[in-house]
């Protein structure tokens, strides 16, 4: 039996090979995808498990051995889009597939030799869950892809966890759920804090996480991350929604929210023009159930976010420095969001641990609270984790031991006795909304770096903060860019200057 590191070197050699056929590190993840689901279904269907047959006969795993050569792509290309007219797990696994492996001997080869010689099923779920995960990873650092953006750093999300602490029977959702890294990191925290009798182990399996994810190929990589740890099954209902979550409320509330929605201020959609010229337009979402209409997509997210807790439940979510000191809708947000909402600590993160470069973003952590006269929010304690923090994602990489100084200060054992330091102070409601537009960009540590040359990072460290700064600011421009030609005042390919 493989173990998860021989098992992820033995999956990414081969990716190598077939690099050389034009095939990106996300398209191998994706074929690999579709054939592992196969071949666990066939497994479930034979002895000792012996289940209904979950894929149609012409369209399984063995269907794939009996042919060769093109027989076998073309099949292939017939079972991808056969299946991607299901329903249930079936239809998020294998929406809108693609065969992209064109080399029927490689494809053979991948069938046979790397899917085929593995029993997934009787495997351990950390070894072929940590496998997957670790393909993910390496495929997050591929920059051309993008694939970053949909992987939060696996040492924050442990930490977020950790002090948020979710129970057996909690139950939890995250309205951007990437490839399930919040979901992963919370069922492992439960089973290693609990000893579940059986009713709770089943709640952990197929009730406890609800998903949103709008990408389908995000979605797809989310639901295979979550069955080869264990969480749903091939057979029953898929967890992860996918969908645009902002569009409407679900109808449905959760004990606790832990997300990271994508980065990027505005929403909008791609509008083909008659002509063929295509525009983006920023998009509103106009909801009863928001303080705010706005087409700033963290904002909205925010709002998304309160709306879907139960009362009394919690949160914890990824925002950018905007959210906490932007003017008008935020304004309207923030005041909204301490008054309503026991808004608690706020963890001001480091550039360079995201793979989305340019990013400076912190976590919000809030309950929500019935409905009352006198504001919820008494005091907000803010952990700078930024200030003389320098990371860089090859170089210096965040490690959860490097948060934990924030889960000993933030004390999840009773987070009504902490203690100040000096990255760690508390805020009081009064003084917070007296600020200008009731901003929470906080800060008070000098930056020792200013002062004192021989505080400086490393050069490489430097030149990646510069990197990302000047990547946050032509993000900024060309958001405005857009915003002004979509209204009119100004062409779209000019500018002056």
């Amino acid at each position: 039996m493989s173990d998860a590191p021989a098992l992820v070197a033995k999956l990414w050699n081969y990716c190598r090979v077939l690099r050389d056929d034009g095939l990106s590190y996300q398209d191998y993840i994706e074929q690999l995808t579709y054939l592992l689901f196969l071949k666990m279904a066939d497994e479930l269907a034979k002895p000792p498990f012996n289940r209904p047959p979950l894929v149609p006969a012409g369209l399984d795993w063995q269907s794939l051995l009996d042919r060769d050569g093109d027989d076998l792509e073309v099949h292939y290309r017939h079972v991808l889009t056969e299946l991607g007219r299901a329903s249930g797990t079936l239809g998020v696994v294998f929406r809108k597939a693609q065969n992209r492996i064109q080399d029927p001997a490689k494809l053979r080869r991948l069938v046979l030799d790397l899917i085929g010689q593995e029993s997934w099923t009787s495997m351990d779920a950390d070894v072929k869950g940590d496998a997957y995960e670790g393909l993910l990873a390496k495929n997050a650092e591929d920059v051309k892809t993008g694939a970053g953006q949909y992987f939060t750093p696996r040492a924050l999300i442990r930490a977020m966890v950790e002090v948020m602490g979710p129970e057996p029977d909690t139950r939890i959702c995250d309205p951007a759920c990437g490839t399930g890294g919040f979901f992963l990191a919370a069922h492992d925290f439960i089973v290693h804090n609990h000893a579940l009798d059986p009713d709770q182990k089943r709640h952990l399996r197929f009730e406890a996480f609800r998903g949103w994810e709008i990408v389908d190929n995000t979605a797809r990589l989310c639901q295979m991350n979550l069955l080869l740890h264990g969480i749903s099954a091939p057979e029953s209902d898929s967890p992860i929604t996918v969908a645009d979550s902002l569009q409407s409320h679900p109808g449905e509330h959760f004990d606790m929210v832990l997300t990271n929605p994508p980065f990027g201020k505005k929403s909008s959609i791609t509008v083909v023009g008659a002509g063929g010229e295509v525009e983006r337009e920023d998009l509103t979402y106009v909801r009863d159930d928001f303080w705010a209409t706005t087409s700033n997509k963290q904002l909205n997210f925010l709002q998304h976010v309160k709306t879907l807790l139960t009362i009394n439940g919690r949160a914890a979510i990824v925002v950018p420095d905007n959210v906490l000191f932007e003017g008008g809708a935020g304004e309207t947000v923030r005041r909204k969001l301490l008054h309503e909402c026991d808004v608690h600590t706020l963890l001001r993160l480091p550039t360079g641990i995201f793979y989305a470069g340019g990013v400076k973003a912190n976590v919000l952590f809030f309950d929500r609270k019935p409905a009352a006269e006198t504001p919820w929010t008494r005091k907000l304690w803010i952990y700078d984790f930024r200030t003389n923090q320098h990371f860089t994602l090859k170089e210096r990489p965040l490690r959860y031991e490097d948060l934990a100084e924030f889960i000993r200060a933030y004390n999840p054992a009773n987070r009504h006795e902490r203690q100040e330091s000096e990255r760690f102070r508390p805020f009081a409601y009064e003084d917070l909304v007296a600020r200008d537009k009731a901003s929470l960009d906080i800060f008070w540590l000098r930056d020792q770096s200013l002062e004192d040359s021989a505080s400086l990072p490393p050069p490489e460290v430097i030149a990646q903060e510069i990197v990302e700064d000047l990547e946050a600011a032509l993000s900024e421009f060309a958001q405005v860019a857009r915003s002004l030609a979509n209204s009119g005042q100004l062409e779209p390919g000019r500018a002056s200057g």
